[in-house]
């Protein structure tokens, strides 16, 4: 890895991971400290969290740092913590969010709230909190772990995807702002991965869905995934999709609207 992406390209460059106690953001604090990263990982179980840190190598490269987005007033509080950990932060990864499986009639405001709460209003509060640091050291990169439903729509992810949408809406307008501070915006937009976010997201009561959906099952790897992610996070992408043949749903809705609007009317939905 180290020879495919430079040169010790990302040694010593400190990373901060969100929902990193598992799935996507485990696989990528793993790979982070392969390539030689000082690495943050943060997510509300710090028990998990923990077990990530012992099983990544060299564990002395990797601090653990509890973190809930839902309390936004605490970002900044929770900033100065990380920075406090090596320094600074060069690389932030907003990766922390819930899912949903719910059809909107369903569905009540607070689910709404608590979703968006968290994927997008968590995720703008830690990354406003981080910019004064980056913008001082004249250098930095703020990698957003988005979907491929922040680029269309999909039955009984109606907050999930306007959570994702706004994320996009978002850091595609902070791109043009902190350009000029030699600071990058990175979309990642995965696909179908083998996670348990079925599982774990939301349904119309705000219980856990505790389904693993057919296209998470057969998705790629989250080692895959996060392979493919730091070859991205080097190239310093605008916008990069991650998965299989569901990625394909962007550009048909982008150059073929009424075949999508077809296509994804006719959803299973799970």
């Amino acid at each position: 890895m180290k020879s495919q992406y430079g040169a010790y390209f990302f040694k010593d460059k400190v990373v901060w991971i969100t929902g990193a106690s598992s799935g996507i953001g485990k696989s990528l604090a793993s790979a982070f400290c392969k390539v030689g990263a000082k690495v943050i990982i943060s997510a509300r179980n710090i028990d998990n969290l923990n077990k990530v840190k012992n099983e990544c190598l060299p564990s002395e490269s990797i601090k653990v740092l509890p973190i809930d987005l839902e309390e936004i007033n605490k970002a900044e509080d929770v900033t100065k913590r990380a920075i406090s950990c090596f320094g600074k932060i060069d690389i932030l990864i907003n990766n922390a969010g819930i899912s949903q499986r719910g059809m909107a009639v369903d569905t009540g405001v607070e689910i709404d709230k608590r979703i968006i709460n968290t994927n997008l209003l968590g995720t703008i509060a830690l990354t406003k909190a981080v910019l004064p640091n980056m913008i001082a050291q004249e250098s930095g990169q703020i990698v957003t772990i988005s979907s491929v439903l922040g680029k269309f729509g999909a039955p009984t992810r109606t907050a999930y995807s306007a959570s994702k949408h706004g994320l996009h809406g978002f850091f595609d307008s902070l791109r043009a702002e902190i350009y000029k501070h030699n600071i990058n915006i990175t979309m990642l937009c995965p696909g179908y991965i083998k996670t348990n976010i079925s599982l774990n997201a939301l349904d119309k009561d705000g219980k856990p869905h505790n389904k693993l959906d057919e296209g998470q099952a057969n998705g790629i790897s989250t080692e895959e995934f996060a392979k493919r992610a730091i070859a991205a996070i080097y190239k310093k992408k605008n916008e990069a999709y991650i998965g299989g043949i569901e990625c394909g749903g962007i550009y048909l809705k982008r150059f073929f609207p009424r075949i999508f609007a077809w296509v994804i009317r006719r959803v299973k939905i799970n």
